[in-house]
Formats: structure tokens, sequence, C-alpha cells
């Protein structure tokens, strides 16, 4: 066939080709140097991974706030010399409903919506000061949280969590 053929596609020969003094097109997918396209609804790995950084640092928030609430009494008596545990209680509060607002922003991944990237990026901000009063208790679990908080903040706006987002966000 030729590329003057009705039944031929614009730019292409029957051989699959391009017809000579063409325009060259992007490889497609199943051509060399091309890496094939995730399946429909299968999330990227980064996305993946950020995903479950987010409930791993909701879940350290979680388990600080309930046992802030649970020992108020111990750990104001060991912070002030006495009893103030309606502030140690309001603290556990607050480290569960931002643990809470992680999960649920995780759990919201394959919706896709713009604003569940942007709840994670503002969620990820919430990490850096819990990482400096998680090194003051321990060294070792304030740098895993450091390191947890860093990558959350710069994941989500890598091009392969803008991409699965739809494009747009912060």
């Amino acid at each position: 066939m030729s590329t003057d053929d009705p039944g031929t596609p614009d730019n292409t020969r029957a051989d699959g080709d391009q017809a000579p003094g063409e325009a060259l097109r992007p490889p497609g997918p199943g051509s060399a140097g091309s890496t094939p396209p995730p399946a429909a609804g299968q999330m990227p790995g980064t996305v993946s991974g950020l995903r479950v950084m987010m409930m791993t640092l909701a879940g350290l928030q979680a388990v600080l706030g309930l046992a802030l609430i649970t020992n108020s009494a111990d750990v104001a008596t060991s912070l002030w010399n006495e009893a103030r545990s309606g502030r140690v209680i309001s603290t556990g509060v607050l480290l569960v409903a931002l643990a809470a607002w992680g999960i649920i922003t995780a759990l919201k991944f394959p919706t896709r919506h713009p604003r569940v990237r942007t709840s994670a990026v503002a969620y990820s901000w919430t990490g850096l000061p819990f990482a400096l009063t998680a090194f003051q208790v321990t060294p070792i679990l304030g740098a895993l949280v450091l390191i947890l908080a860093i990558l959350l903040t710069v994941r989500p706006n890598q091009p392969e969590s803008r991409a699965w987002f739809g494009g747009r966000g912060v």
C-alpha cells in the first residue's frame, strides 16, 4: 500500500514505518526505549511509597498520642513535678487528631483527587515539629521521623505524584 491509500492512516505506510520526509514520532508502548505505562488504576511506586510513609508517620503519632493520654499523670509529674495532666492530655489528643488526618489522607489516594495531594503536602509539614520532639526523646527515633518527614515533604512534588493526582495542586 502507499501513503496515498485512503485506508492507510496519515504519516504511516502499510509496513508500519513512517513515510519519507515525515517528522519522527515518539516511541509507542512496545517500542524499544519505552517503559510500559502502569495499568489503569494502578498507583505508581512513588505514590504508593508516599502512602506507606504517611501511614507509618501517622502510626507513630497515634501511638505517642495514646501513650500521652493514658499516662498523662505520670508524664506531667515527670515534666513539671506536679500534676498538670490537662496539658499532656490535650497534646495527646492533638497527636491522635494529626494521626487521623494522615491516615484518612493516605486512604484517599486511590481517588486521585488533587485536593488529596494538597492535604498530603500540608500533612507532611506536621512531621517536622514531631521529628524535633521525637529527637529529644530518643535521637534514633527522631532521626527516623525526620527522614520520613523530609521524604513526605519532597515526594508529593515529584512528577509521578503530580501526574497521579491530575497534574494540579500545590
